[in-house]
């Protein structure tokens, strides 16, 4: 086996190696995250409304406003806005 491609095969292993590693750590991650929402329903917490809070955390004020937009056009379009 050449140099060449013994580095190649080395950098392979190494990229595969890393993705395998990070994949664990997700899953890990995926699990704790379970049992966060476990805990807060346990409490009496609504579980889908805190994925949605997540959700809506996670965006900005403007794309906030522009979904809220969008959703109440709908809503209104479908008569369910009073």
């Amino acid at each position: 086996m050449s140099d060449a491609h013994q580095v190649a095969k080395d950098q392979l292993l190494s990229i595969i190696e890393r993705i395998e590693n990070l994949e664990e750590e997700k899953k890990g991650i995926s699990d704790d995250i379970k049992e966060v929402y476990a805990e807060a329903k346990a409490n009496g917490f609504d579980t889908k409304v805190l994925r949605a809070v997540v959700t809506i955390r996670k965006q900005d004020a403007s794309e906030r406003e522009e979904q809220d937009a969008i959703l109440d056009l709908y809503l209104t379009a479908l008569g369910m806005v009073k």
